[in-house]
């Protein structure tokens, strides 16, 4: 269905974004690390898609670097924000 299907590509280019955030934040990031690499994540998506990614950014900022620094996986970041099913 096109829900699901529509789903699953968010599913995916969050997990995508979180990767990259992941590996620009490097492996014990703090605070600052994590908000420096949500920042260039975004931008590296190009216009329309970056300004998605920066309001999901915006909206999940204290989350998403709670669970980086937890060391959890983009999938299960991305299901925690509801994007992705478990």
């Amino acid at each position: 269905d096109g829900v699901g299907q529509g789903r699953g590509i968010k599913c995916s280019l969050c997990t995508k974004v979180l990767k990259k955030i992941q590996s620009l934040a490097g492996d014990n990031p703090d605070e600052s690390a994590v908000a420096a690499a949500l920042q260039k994540g975004c931008r590296m998506l190009g216009r329309v898609l970056g300004k998605v990614c920066q309001r999901l950014m915006n909206k999940y900022r204290d989350q998403i670097k709670e669970e980086l620094q937890n060391g959890d996986t983009p999938r299960d970041i991305c299901t925690a924000m509801g994007i992705c099913r478990s």
